[in-house]
């Protein structure tokens, strides 16, 4: 856990784990085991019976593998937690469940939470209730939601948290949308409080952002499109950083993407305030210059900042600023992309991109693979407070096998997801998903590979 934070209380989340079937015992062998949680990072093995994990380790098989299970050869290959992805958007609730988890799984990504930001809104115990109850049907991945923050997602009046937690939320936040008013924030805060909630923003003045469409400086003027100043995020992230300090509330900062932003965070976590913070890969992996040629799949939002605004939020990665990166997935039908860039709407999807662009971190020596895992497993399920992300005995066997030197090159057309807008199209990337498994059921298992 980053310095700064503290350890928070396991939520008591209703969402059912994806799969309930009886599952047949399977011993994993020549695996590469890392538990980021643990700091296990060792040649190893792992069984699992009946959807739980029974015992894993270096010397599991010295003795051979049990007669009675079903054995798979890792080859070497990774064997990690599945990931969790604390930021995705499924537009309509239930619209996108299918669509959305097929891609997960394919991305090795075994627990999702989704934005309220539906139509309507996750603001009430019905709908809450409606996610978790979906989750339960479509059986494939691990589903969680996170509830609206204010009514409507209005930015007026806040929900009813305590029983909407009861319901099955784990989170609370007005998800794409940010919450203007300080005084509804401050008594969000405060509220949280009182049952040890957790608040999640996206930091952004929207008066400041107004109509702009990309980054703020020499690149948009000479495209002729409207900026959206770093000073946007930073100066309403400062102003929620001192609502936590005044009301000692659990504050969660989405997509980092301004150097002074990861600074704020780093100056909050020194002083004590119980403040956690993610980013998602087109802010570590691109700059403001893949916008090239009007090119909307770059249309995010944040937008793509400055070369430097990069760096300095590889270095929050690096010394534990950022505790956690998401992939942010906003999927988009074609057509709304195919617009002038000012008209096309603003997001990526990242489900099945997430793990391959998170390990270039790996190869350019920002992070070790363990620490970059973390990220992306125990990370966001201890902010969460979720029984996830890590190997144990007795949890459920949710796991990732994966080879993070197989090469392949992202192409939208071939993605699971009926949405394309990805920014890293036509990227050459290292790290292929072998296989996805949840509650020891495979539900995802690369066609053209072996394992």
């Amino acid at each position: 856990m980053a310095k700064g934070a503290k350890k928070t209380k396991t939520v008591k989340a209703k969402a059912a784990p994806a799969s309930t079937v009886k599952v047949a015992r399977t011993a994993y062998v020549n695996a590469h085991l890392i538990d980021p949680a643990s700091g296990l990072d060792a040649p190893g093995g792992l069984l699992s019976n009946d959807g739980l994990i029974t015992d894993f380790g270096p010397d599991l098989y010295a003795d051979g593998t049990p007669e009675d299970a079903e054995t798979i050869d890792c080859q070497g290959r990774i064997l990690a937690p599945g990931l969790v992805d604390m930021r995705v958007q499924l537009r309509d609730p239930g619209h996108e469940h299918e669509e959305a988890t097929a891609s997960a799984a394919a991305g090795g990504i075994t627990t999702i939470i989704v934005l309220p930001s539906t139509d309507p809104a996750i603001d009430s115990v019905a709908l809450v209730e409606f996610i978790v109850r979906r989750a339960r049907e479509v059986g494939l991945i691990n589903i969680y939601p996170m509830a609206a923050l204010t009514q409507g997602l209005e930015g007026r009046e806040i929900t009813e948290m305590g029983l909407l937690t009861e319901a099955g939320a784990v989170a609370f936040s007005d998800g794409v949308a940010p919450i203007d008013d300080s005084l509804v924030m401050r008594r969000a805060l405060s509220y949280a409080r009182s049952f040890d909630l957790l608040i999640i923003q996206r930091p952004e003045d929207r008066s400041l952002a107004n109509e702009g469409v990309m980054n703020e400086g020499e690149i948009a003027t000479r495209l002729g499109l409207a900026g959206i100043p770093n000073a946007a995020e930073t100066i309403q992230l400062e102003r929620d950083i001192q609502l936590v300090e005044l009301t000692g509330g659990r504050y969660h900062a989405s997509l980092l993407s301004t150097a002074k932003s990861v600074d704020l965070v780093r100056r909050a976590k020194m002083r004590g305030l119980d403040v956690t913070c993610d980013t998602a890969p087109p802010y570590f992996a691109l700059n403001e210059i893949a916008v090239g040629d009007y090119r909307t799949f770059s249309r995010l939002s944040p937008p793509l900042r400055r070369e430097e605004d990069r760096c300095a939020v590889v270095e929050g990665l690096e010394d534990g600023t950022i505790d956690v990166i998401v992939s942010d997935h906003a999927p988009h039908h074609q057509d709304s992309k195919r617009q002038p860039f000012a008209q096309a709407e603003s997001g990526a999807v990242g489900l099945e991109t997430l793990l391959a662009v998170a390990l270039d971190l790996t190869r350019e020596g920002s992070l070790s693979l363990s620490d970059m895992l973390g990220k992306v497993t125990c990370g966001p399920a201890d902010i969460l407070g979720l029984h996830a992300g890590r190997l144990k005995k007795g949890a459920a066997a949710d796991l990732v096998i994966f080879d993070p030197g197989a090469p392949w090159k992202i192409d939208a057309d071939r993605l699971i997801s009926k949405s394309k807008n990805t920014p890293f199209d036509g990227k050459l990337a290292q790290g292929r998903v072998i296989r996805s498994v949840i509650a020891g059921k495979t539900v995802f298992h690369a066609p053209d590979l072996d394992v």
